[in-house]
């Protein structure tokens, strides 16, 4: 089985097959960890259109993965249309091979894969194990949740693919896998020792932070070790803030990363669809509810933080180790459609208010799986197989 599904694997990736001697993204030195070829030069991955393809799309049913929550199965919450999940991806002027679950599941044997982030990321781990999961017997893998780790055991090929939940990265107030939701965020500025040491021995590191620190302009940072939160506190520019904590993870993966034999990815932001005017909408009010289709106007950019993304490239510059980034923010901002809306078990119950105007409570952050993460998981298996020559950011 191992020799069939490597053959098949150099049959589908033949036109980008890596040529002898030629090294990959972010280094110059010899291939990446896990890279078996090289996308096309020139290609640029984020950047495309998004195709109707019914016969593509989705990749697998919404009731056939076992794995999503019910924050995110739309279909069983009543959402009336089914177009949002047959929309495929193109890459501007290239294309790149298919996902192979099987060819994934091959390359990862013996290996540990750790997705470290907010509810964002970990809808994209899901989209992952839902991708996988078909090409593996029932009872060959298992799943299971432990306070902020959850691990999917592929059996047969000795690997985990897990997510661990630190949505700021940095230790918070908001560190409950369950109960997150506080009006007075406080994070610690270093050590990172309490989330760190579960990304220890990783393989594949997948991290993901953005959405947790666009609430407030201004975050508090408790300094020191000491857990008493009334001490040494300061207030800091959220955007600063931000770069601080990825300053930490970069140093922490060159200390820690062997990149030999590992590679570490960070998800650029998910882009949230709050305001129907930003698309050219004349009726205050609305947001994603409601909306079937994508957004046609390749110009179209959003509320997401350009600031953010800017420190995002900035401080990834600066690792003495490559970190590949997958930037799935254009992408995303063109998905109007895909978001839960209120397809989707709620927190607490909606008011007769509220039920009067369901865009008042339309969730247009989270995305309906399947749907827009599947594709991002896309992008992450291009950048993990088929990186580019070039250091993309």
């Amino acid at each position: 089985m191992k020799v069939l599904a490597v053959l098949a694997l150099v049959a589908a990736a033949a036109p980008f097959l890596r040529a002898a001697g030629q090294g990959g993204e972010g280094d110059g030195a010899g291939p990446l960890p896990f890279a078996v070829g090289v996308a096309p030069a020139g290609c640029d991955i984020g950047q495309g259109e998004w195709v109707r393809d019914e016969a593509a799309r989705p990749w697998y049913q919404e009731w056939e993965c076992p794995y999503i929550q019910p924050q995110l199965t739309c279909q069983a919450h009543g959402r009336p249309d089914k177009g949002y999940q047959n929309w495929r991806w193109q890459p501007r002027g290239c294309s790149l091979p298919s996902f192979n679950a099987t060819m994934m599941l091959e390359m990862l044997r013996g290996k540990r894969m750790l997705f470290v982030g907010d509810s964002l990321n970990r809808g994209q781990y899901v989209s992952l194990l839902c991708l996988l999961h078909r090409a593996i017997p029932d009872g060959a893998k298992s799943f299971e949740t432990v306070d902020s780790l959850s691990i999917f055991r592929a059996k047969d090929y000795d690997a985990t693919i897990e997510f661990y939940w630190a949505p700021m990265l940095a230790e918070s107030n908001s560190d409950d896998a369950v109960v997150h939701r506080v009006d007075d965020r406080v994070i610690r500025g270093a050590p990172m020792d309490k989330h760190s040491r579960f990304w220890q021995g990783a393989h594949i590191l997948v991290f993901n932070s953005y959405l947790w620190w666009t609430a407030e302009d201004k975050i508090k940072i408790l300094r020191g070790a000491d857990n008493d939160l009334s001490k040494d506190i300061v207030e800091m520019k959220a955007a600063e803030a931000y770069r601080l904590v990825l300053y930490q993870v970069v140093r922490w993966l060159e200390r820690n990363a062997d990149p030999k034999n590992s590679r570490a990815f960070f998800v650029t932001a998910s882009p949230t669809h709050t305001d129907s005017t930003a698309w050219g909408d004349e009726a205050e009010g609305g947001n994603c509810y409601n909306q079937t289709t994508p957004i046609g106007d390749a110009s179209y950019w959003g509320s997401t933080s350009r600031e953010m993304l800017r420190v995002t490239e900035e401080v990834l510059a600066t690792s003495r180790v490559p970190v590949g980034v997958v930037n799935i923010t254009q992408l995303s901002e063109y998905r109007r459609d895909g978001h839960t809306q209120t397809y989707k078990k709620q927190w607490s119950e909606p008011t007769p208010e509220q039920r009067a105007d369901p865009r008042s409570y339309a969730d247009c952050t989270h995305w309906c799986l399947p749907g827009v993460p599947d594709t991002w998981n896309e992008l992450l298996y291009w950048k993990l197989f088929f990186p580019s020559n070039d250091q993309a950011l």
